[in-house]
């Protein structure tokens, strides 16, 4: 009788396609991770221009209730903005106007609340530049020494 070979099957996954296997999850995963990379950085830059608007906004609003006057962000670190005023802009218990913020606003590029009145005078602690003549507000960048480009966007 002559021998029958039996068809012999195959169980489990030879190390070739295995290797291919994890060639292809590897390049799918860094191609993930480089899109998810910037994602922290991107939401910083929404962050800052949100921040930046909402303040902007409230600062209109200030100087509308307080005869075409800015509040002294530089001076008082948020307190006018914190507190009840006077029309003259005194904190005032009794004030009529105001709060017009809940917290301080932290700038989201370097977690800093600190105000200065020009960029020259900034530290690792500053968070925001404005003028208070013109009511204008900027950040300063993740280096404290440098103003967030709105236009550019680009953090340094």
């Amino acid at each position: 009788m002559p021998k029958t070979h039996r068809a012999v099957r195959r169980q489990g996954f030879t190390l070739v396609e295995i290797l291919v296997v994890v060639i292809i999850l590897g390049i799918i995963a860094s191609v993930v991770i480089a899109q998810f990379s910037t994602s922290g950085a991107d939401a910083r830059r929404s962050s800052v221009a949100g921040q930046l608007q909402t303040t902007r906004q409230i600062l209109q609003v200030y100087r509308a209730d307080h005869s075409d006057i800015f509040p002294d962000l530089v001076a008082d670190q948020w307190a006018q903005m914190l507190g009840t005023t006077d029309i003259f802009g005194n904190l005032n218990p009794t004030g009529a106007y105001g709060p017009y913020l809940p917290k301080i606003p932290r700038n989201p590029l370097n977690n800093n609340t600190n105000v200065v009145a020009d960029i020259g005078s900034a530290d690792i602690n500053t968070g925001w530049v404005y003028e208070k003549t013109t009511g204008t507000l900027t950040a300063t960048n993740q280096t404290p020494t440098l103003i967030y480009d709105e236009g550019t966007q680009v953090l340094q």
